[in-house]
C-alpha cells in the first residue's frame, strides 16, 4: 500500500508491505503530480513532478531515479507492445532547450543522452505523442496544416493517409484493438462534429466509417466524442450522429461497415405499448463514460457480460436531455427494455448475473435495487439504517466478486461513510451446467458477425445461483465471405448501388508507381476485408487485391522537394532533396540533378536516392535546381528554386553623426557576414509610424527640422530579424574638431561600440567641466580603430522656443575656447585609479562648412588655395607613404539650387568577430575641386551635377579581397559617398588618412 502525503505539508511516501499494519516513510526531493504504474511489473513506477520532471522507481517508490526534465504532462508511457519485448522501455515527449517538442525513448534505469533514442526524425507538435498498443502517433504542423504520423510495431513512421480533401483540423485515436486504428477526425468544414475513420493494419490508410458524430467539451476542456465501444463484443460500437440538426443513436456490429438505428422497446415500464416506427422514431442513448471510478456514466457494459448493455436515454425523433429513462439490452443491442424512469447508477456483479441500481439524486437514500435476470425484474433492498448522501459506488475487483462499497455522508458536516455490501448470502449454491443455456450473437437475425457465428453460454433467467469465472464464447464458427464482410479500400467510395468506385481525386494506377518492371504489386479491387473479420471462401477471392506485374511507364508527375519542405537552406550545411515521381519505371530510369552551382550528379536508378540526395552549398544566393528523369519510354523534368543563406549575426547602421537641414544623406546597413542571401530592409525615420521597406541596404533621405533624429533599420533574413538604431544631429551649420588622446588609452581600448559610447560620454563631461560651455553645444563621437581618436562637433543649440540660437560667430568663439583649453592640457579624465588620460586637439575643420555666399568671394578663393595646398600635401604623403594622424580631407559638392553640406564623419561601429586590425577611423570626404587620381582599378565615380567634375572613389583589389564589397553600397549621381571599413593592407593603397 502506498500513501502520498499532502504536498502543502511535506513531500513523502508512506509504504506498507503488511496490508497497512505498519508504514515506513520515504522523503522525496520532488513533489509528485501523478503516478503511472507498470501494467505487469507491480514495483515499477513512473512519477511526474510538479516541475515537469519524470522519475522512475523499480522498488515501489523507495528509491527514485531522474529520467528526464521538461516532460510534457500526461505524455509518458510504458512500452505496451503485444510481443512484450523491452518492458522497461519508456516513451516520452520532452521539450528541447530551444522550446521544441521531441519524441524520446529510453530505459527506465538509464536515460542518459548517449542511450536515448529519437524514433521520429525532427520535432513534433507539443502534446501530440500517443503510445497505444502496437501504435505510436505524433503530429507535425507545417504550412498551417497538421500532419499525422504513425509507427506500427515500432517500425519507421509513415504519414497517415486520409481522403485527400478531408483536410483535418483535429484527430483523436478512439481505439487500437485487433491491429486496427479507429480515429475521430474533425475536418475543415466541421465545428461540433467529427468523422469516424478506420484504418488498415499498419494504421496508414484510412477510410470513412461514419460522418458527423456529435462531440462536446469535458470539464477540463478535453474533447469528448459521442462514440462508445461495447465491451465483450469486438467490432460493436454505438455512436450519436448529427444530421439536419438532430442527434440520433446508431449501432454497428462490423466496425463501422454498416450502421443502423436502435429499435425502441415495444412497451414502457408500465406495460403500455410504445408506438415508435423506424426510421422516424427510435431509441437514443447518452454515451458519456464517467472518468471518475466511483461514479458510473450514462452507459455501461462488461467483457464478462457480453450481451448486457445498460444506458440512459429517450425514445423519439432525436436525442434529448429531457424525459431521460434507463434502458437495458440483454441481447447485445437488438432489443431494449425500459427499467427506470429516472437516471440510476448500475453496477455489474457476478458477470452480470447481478445488476445493482442506485438512484441519481441529491437527496439521501437508504435503498437500492437488485436484478438477477438481466434487468427483467427488480427487487428493493435496504443497505443502511440511516439515509445516506451517496457520493460514489465501487465494485470489488475480480470476476467472482459479489461485494460493493458505497461512499457517502449522513450530513453535509459529517465525515465520509463507507458501507460495504456483500451479496454472497443471497445465493445458496454455485451454478451447474444445467443452469445455463446457449445464446447466439446476432444483428437483427443475422448470425454472421465479423465473419463468424459465435455462441455464448448464459445463465437461465429463472435460476438464482452464483456463476463464478467467465468462460467466454462456447463456440465460434467461420462464415462464408459475402460482400458485407468487405469495406471500401482507400481512395474508393461506396455508391448508392453498394459498389466501391474510385473517388474523383484518386488515381488507381498510382499503386504501381513505386514498383519496377519485372516486379509485382497488389492491385486493389476497390475493396478490403474488415480487419479481424474471420470469414473464409465465398467472394473473398473476387474482392481480395491481386498481385500484378508492374507495367513499364514513362516518367510522369516528377517533383523535387527538400526533405523538410522548405525553400531555404543554410550555407555549408547538408540539403536533402527528395525526388518524387507519380508514374514511371524508377529502377530503370536515369536521374540527373543539376544543383545550380556548377555541380551535377547522375544516378542510374532511384534506389540510391531513397534517403534523399544530399548536397552542400558553399555560397549564398538563389539556385535553380533542376532534375531530369528519363527511361526508354520517355522523360520528365522539374525545377526548384532554393534560397541559400547564412545566419545574419550583426547589423551596423552607417550614417553621419551630424548633417545639415534639407541635405540628402545616405544611410547604409552594413552586415556581418556581408553575404547573407535574400534580405528585406525596414527603415524607420524619427517618429514616423509608417516604415519604408526596401530590398537594398542603402537609402537616401533628408531632414527638414533641426534637432536630434533617430534612424532604425531592421534587416530580415529568413526567420531572423536584427536591427540597429542611430541618432543624427541636424543643423544648418556646425563645426567639428578632431581629438586625440594620451597613447596609454590605446592599451584599454577593446574597440567595441559600448566602450566608445562610454568614453564619448566621459570626454564630453570633461570638456564641459574645463570650458564651462553648455553640453547642448557639444557632441563627441569616439571613432573605431587605433590609435584612439574622436570627433568633436560644435552645434548651434537652440531651446524649445526657438530663441537663443547661436550664430556662426558664436560657434567660432566656442571653437576657440575649446582649442585653447585643449592646447593648455586642461581637458583630461581618469580612466581608472592611476590612469590619467589627456585630450588634445588634432585638427579643426573649415567653419562654417556651408558656403553662405552665392558667388566666389575672397574667402572662397582663400579656401580654394587651402584645398590646393592640401592636395599637394596628399600627393607628397602618398609618395612617401607616410601617415599623418588627425588630418581631415573634405569633398564638398554643391548643387545650383541647394546649398549642401557634407558631414566629415560617419557613424561606425565595429562588427563582432572582426579582428581589430581590420577596423580604422572613417575616411574623410574630399573637396569637390580636388581631383583624386586613381591608383588602381576598380573604382567608382560620383559625378557633381553642377560643374561636371567627378570625385573618384577607389575600390582596391586588396580591399575587395580583404573585406568584400560592403553590401548595399551603390554610388549614385549627386549622392555623398560615405567611408567604408578598410583593412590595413587596403589602407596603404588607398587615400592617406
Amino acid at each position: 500500500i502506498m500513501l502520498l502525503t499532502d504536498p502543502e505539508v511535506e513531500s513523502s511516501l508512506l509504504i506498507s508491505s503488511d496490508e497497512g499494519a505498519t508504514y515506513q516513510k520515504y522523503r522525496l526531493n520532488f513533489y509528485i503530480h501523478s503516478l503511472l504504474f507498470h501494467p505487469k511489473q507491480e514495483d515499477w513506477i513512473l512519477a511526474y513532478s510538479q516541475d515537469q520532471k519524470l522519475f522512475s522507481s523499480v522498488e515501489f517508490g523507495r528509491r527514485w531515479l531522474l529520467l528526464h526534465e521538461g516532460v510534457a504532462p500526461n505524455r509518458f508511457y510504458w512500452s505496451m507492445m503485444g510481443s512484450g519485448r523491452e518492458p522497461d522501455l519508456v516513451h516520452l515527449e520532452a521539450k528541447t532547450v530551444d522550446g521544441h517538442a521531441q519524441y524520446i525513448t529510453c530505459k527506465m534505469q538509464n536515460c542518459s543522452e548517449a542511450t536515448r533514442s529519437k524514433p521520429f526524425p525532427g520535432y513534433i507538435d507539443h502534446n501530440s505523442l500517443i503510445v497505444q498498443d502496437d501504435y505510436v502517433f505524433v503530429q507535425l504542423t507545417s504550412g498551417g496544416r497538421p500532419h499525422y504520423y504513425v509507427s506500427y510495431r515500432r517500425n519507421a513512421f509513415a504519414q497517415m493517409k486520409l481522403p485527400k480533401y478531408s483536410l483535418p483540423k483535429d484527430m483523436h485515436v478512439i481505439s487500437t484493438d485487433e491491429n486496427q486504428v479507429f480515429a475521430a477526425v474533425q475536418e475543415w468544414n466541421q465545428n461540433d462534429t467529427y468523422n469516424l475513420y478506420i484504418s488498415d493494419t499498419r494504421g496508414v490508410y484510412f477510410t470513412l466509417a461514419l460522418e458527423n458524430v456529435k462531440s462536446s467539451q469535458g470539464l477540463e476542456g478535453n474533447v469528448m466524442i459521442d462514440l462508445y465501444e461495447v465491451a465483450g463484443i469486438k467490432g460493436m460500437f454505438l455512436a450519436n450522429k448529427k444530421s439536419d440538426n438532430q442527434v440520433k443513436t446508431f449501432i454497428t456490429y462490423n466496425k463501422g461497415r454498416d450502421w443502423s438505428l436502435l429499435q425502441a422497446p415495444d412497451t414502457d415500464l408500465r406495460g403500455n405499448p410504445v408506438h415508435c416506427l423506424l426510421p422516424y422514431c427510435s431509441l437514443h442513448l447518452h454515451l458519456k463514460v464517467s472518468e471518475n471510478p466511483y461514479t458510473s456514466g450514462n452507459i455501461a457494459s462488461r467483457d464478462t457480460a457480453p450481451s448486457i448493455i445498460v444506458a440512459s436515454g429517450n425514445i423519439g425523433t432525436e436525442l434529448s436531455d429531457n424525459d431521460i429513462s434507463m434502458f437495458v439490452s440483454s441481447d447485445a443491442g437488438n432489443t431494449w427494455r425500459q427499467i427506470f424512469e429516472e437516471e440510476h447508477s448500475v453496477l455489474y456483479l457476478d458477470q452480470g448475473g447481478v445488476l445493482v441500481a442506485m438512484k441519481h439524486t441529491s437527496l439521501p437514500i437508504r435503498h437500492l435495487w437488485l436484478s438477477f435476470d438481466e434487468g427483467r425484474s427488480w427487487s428493493k433492498y435496504s443497505f443502511t439504517s440511516l439515509p445516506l448522501f451517496v457520493d460514489g459506488v465501487l465494485g470489488e475487483p475480480g470476476e467472482e466478486t459479489l461485494i460493493m462499497t458505497v461512499f457517502g455522508h449522513f450530513s453535509h458536516r459529517s465525515e465520509w461513510q463507507l458501507v460495504k455490501v456483500d451479496y454472497k448470502s443471497i445465493f445458496d449454491r454455485r451454478c451447474a451446467e444445467e443452469d445455463y443455456r446457449p445464446w447466439q450473437l446476432h444483428s437483427q437475425g443475422e448470425a454472421c458477425i465479423m465473419g463468424a457465428k459465435r455462441i455464448y453460454r448464459k445463465r437461465k433467467s429463472e435460476k438464482k445461483c452464483m456463476q463464478g469465472k467467465y468462460a467466454g464464447a462456447m463456440t465460434s464458427e467461420p462464415c462464408v465471405c459475402t460482400e458485407a464482410d468487405f469495406d471500401c479500400d482507400y481512395g474508393y467510395e461506396r455508391h448508392s448501388n453498394g459498389q466501391c468506385l474510385p473517388a474523383f481525386w484518386y488515381n488507381p494506377s498510382s499503386l504501381s508507381k513505386d514498383c519496377s518492371l519485372g516486379q509485382s504489386y497488389l492491385n486493389s479491387t476497390g475493396y478490403r476485408k474488415v480487419v479481424s473479420n474471420n470469414c473464409t471462401d465465398g467472394v473473398r477471392e473476387r474482392y481480395t487485391a491481386k498481385p500484378q506485374q508492374c507495367p513499364g511507364k514513362a516518367p510522369q508527375g516528377l517533383r523535387i522537394i527538400t526533405s523538410d519542405g522548405k525553400l531555404t537552406a543554410e550555407q555549408g550545411h547538408n540539403v536533402t532533396f527528395l525526388v518524387q515521381l507519380e508514374e514511371g519505371d524508377l529502377l530503370r530510369s536515369l536521374i540527373q540533378v543539376d544543383f545550380g552551382d556548377g555541380i551535377t550528379v547522375s544516378y542510374a536508378n532511384l534506389s540510391s536516392t531513397e534517403d534523399g540526395i544530399k548536397h552542400i552549398y558553399q555560397n549564398v544566393g538563389i539556385f535553380r535546381v533542376t532534375v531530369l528523369v528519363e527511361n526508354s519510354l520517355g522523360s520528365d523534368n522539374a525545377v526548384l528554386y532554393l534560397h541559400v543563406t547564412c545566419p545574419l549575426e550583426y547589423v551596423h547602421l552607417s550614417l553621419p553623426f551630424v548633417t545639415t537641414k534639407n541635405k540628402e544623406v545616405n544611410a547604409t546597413a552594413v552586415l556581418w557576414p556581408s553575404q547573407v542571401g535574400t534580405l528585406t530592409y525596414v527603415w524607420w525615420f524619427g517618429n514616423n509610424t509608417e516604415p519604408l521597406i526596401t530590398l537594398e541596404g542603402s537609402i537616401a533621405f533628408t531632414f527638414s527640422v533641426e534637432g536630434m533624429n533617430t534612424i532604425t533599420v531592421q534587416v530580415s533574413a529568413g526567420n531572423t530579424i536584427l536591427q540597429d538604431t542611430k541618432t543624427i544631429a541636424v543643423y544648418e551649420q556646425f563645426q567639428s574638431l578632431r581629438l586625440s588622446f594620451s597613447p596609454n588609452l590605446d592599451d584599454y581600448n577593446p574597440d567595441i561600440p559600448e566602450w566608445r559610447r562610454d568614453i564619448s560620454r566621459v570626454v564630453k563631461r570633461a570638456l564641459v567641466e574645463a570650458t564651462g560651455i553648455s553640453s547642448k553645444h557639444i557632441l563627441v563621437a569616439v571613432l573605431p580603430g587605433l590609435p584612439t581618436s574622436a570627433e568633436l562637433f560644435i552645434l548651434p543649440y537652440q531651446d524649445a522656443t526657438g530663441e537663443n540660437k547661436r550664430a556662426a560667430a558664436d560657434l567660432e568663439q566656442i571653437s576657440e575656447t575649446l582649442i585653447q583649453k585643449l592646447n593648455q592640457n586642461l581637458v583630461h579624465f581618469e580612466l581608472k585609479p592611476g590612469v590619467r588620460i589627456l585630450v588634445h586637439a588634432a585638427h579643426l575643420t573649415a567653419a562654417p562648412l556651408v558656403d553662405l555666399t552665392p558667388s566666389h568671394s575672397g574667402s572662397a578663393m582663400l579656401m580654394l588655395l587651402s584645398v590646393v595646398f592640401v592636395g599637394l600635401a596628399v600627393f607628397v604623403i602618398y609618395k612617401f607613404k607616410r601617415k599623418i594622424p588627425g588630418l581631415n580631407i573634405y569633398a564638398q559638392m554643391q548643387n545650383e539650387k541647394d546649398q549642401e553640406m557634407v558631414s566629415p564623419v560617419s557613424q561606425r561601429e565595429s562588427i563582432p568577430n572582426v579582428p581589430q586590425r581590420e577596423l580604422m577611423s572613417p575616411e574623410q570626404l574630399v573637396d569637390e575641386k580636388l581631383e583624386v587620381q586613381p591608383i588602381e582599378q576598380p573604382q567608382a565615380t560620383v559625378q557633381n551635377p553642377r560643374k561636371g567634375n567627378a570625385t573618384k572613389v577607389v575600390w582596391t583589389e586588396d580591399f575587395q579581397k580583404a573585406c568584400g564589397s560592403p553590401r548595399g553600397f551603390k554610388p549614385r549621381p549627386g549622392a555623398e559617398v560615405f567611408p567604408q571599413l578598410l583593412s590595413p593592407r587596403a589602407q596603404k593603397k588607398s587615400l592617406p588618412m
